[in-house]
């Protein structure tokens, strides 16, 4: 209260002293100027893409260009990092993936707090993993598939995008739930991965769905689930895993938007009800859907809660498989 009586009484007197032509220019609306995205990955990735087909409709629907900048290296740390370090103006804004509620159990120390460097904006879409085997496994279901790698401990594997990666989490999640010997065999990202599942070199793959679909309509490889709470309609016959096993799984990719903590609630709220918008007509839907993902805005305050609870699953998934980086 009382600095905002020093405030008034300030404004007050600045408006006896200065000439009425000295009025102060009324605010200009956001944004205006461009809007630098910031994708803490590599581009071409399912999170660049989804990130940059979110800033056209974003530029389109506000006025400015929203850009995209990749950041990529550190898993994800460098440009996470630089984002949370960024002036909070609403100027830079960072598409937050799977590695922004991973790294805080994956590594030691990391360059940004994600509760207390950042403001959550929404989510804007997500697509589930994929669990697929090599044909020459023997088995049509999830739980043949258990059944057989319980029945000969270490004989089988599972290909991944990487270490430390969501796909490597979603298949250590797939393991844990049924206490399974499976080894994991890391690849330096999906498309490696899934050659070497195509090749019989590993048995089975945990695969972000838009690298493993193409594969598995064409029959190249069998998919047995997705580690998801529903299906996709890119294969509609796909079971999830709660309806496989009766044991609810999820492991989705997701792209969010999340701003420098600091930013007006007022630059949050253009933000959050751009993404809104930009999730609601059919063909924007459509065009998502046959990437392999679904439109998901959200509140604030529902991204918020979803990134404590992510952060807290992976942290488990993190510590019972003993994962560590360098």
């Amino acid at each position: 209260m009382r600095a905002s009586r020093r405030r008034i009484l300030g404004l007050a007197a600045a408006a006896v002293a200065a000439p009425r032509a000295a009025r102060p220019a009324r605010a200009q609306a956001y944004p205006s100027r461009p809007v630098k995205v910031v994708v803490p990955v590599a581009a071409g990735g399912a999170n660049d893409t989804t990130a940059r087909l979110f800033a056209q409709k974003l530029s389109e629907l506000l006025g400015q260009q929203f850009y995209v900048e990749n950041l990529a290296g550190a898993g994800g740390n460098l440009g996470i990092g630089s984002a949370a370090r960024a002036a909070a103006d609403g100027y830079t804004l960072l598409a937050a993936g799977g590695n922004f509620v991973i790294n805080p159990s994956l590594y030691a120390k990391i360059p940004y707090d994600p509760y207390a460097d950042f403001a959550p904006v929404s989510l804007m879409c997500s697509s589930p993993h994929l669990l697929a085997v090599h044909p020459s496994v023997p088995a049509g279901t999830v739980m043949e598939f258990v059944a057989l790698i319980k029945a000969s401990p270490g004989k089988f594997s599972y290909a991944s995008a990487g270490r430390g990666t969501p796909a490597h989490l979603a298949g250590e999640l797939f393991k844990l739930a049924f206490a399974l010997d499976i080894t994991h065999v890391p690849f330096t990202g999906g498309g490696p991965a899934i050659t070497a599942t195509l090749g019989g070199h590993t048995s089975s793959i945990v695969s972000a769905l838009p690298t493993g679909a193409p594969y598995a309509k064409a029959g190249n490889v069998h998919a047995l689930a997705m580690i998801s709470a529903q299906r996709s309609a890119l294969l509609p016959d796909v079971p999830t895993m709660a309806e496989a096993t009766g044991t609810a799984l999820e492991a989705d990719i997701v792209t969010g938007l999340v701003a420098p903590a600091g930013t007006p609630s007022e630059i949050v709220g253009v933000l959050h009800r751009a993404v809104e918008k930009i999730s609601a007509p059919a063909e924007f839907r459509e065009r998502l859907l046959q990437l392999g993902f679904d439109p998901v805005a959200s509140t604030p305050e529902h991204f918020a809660a979803w990134i404590r609870t992510e952060i807290a699953k992976w942290g488990k998934v993190i510590r019972d498989s003993n994962i560590s980086v360098q």
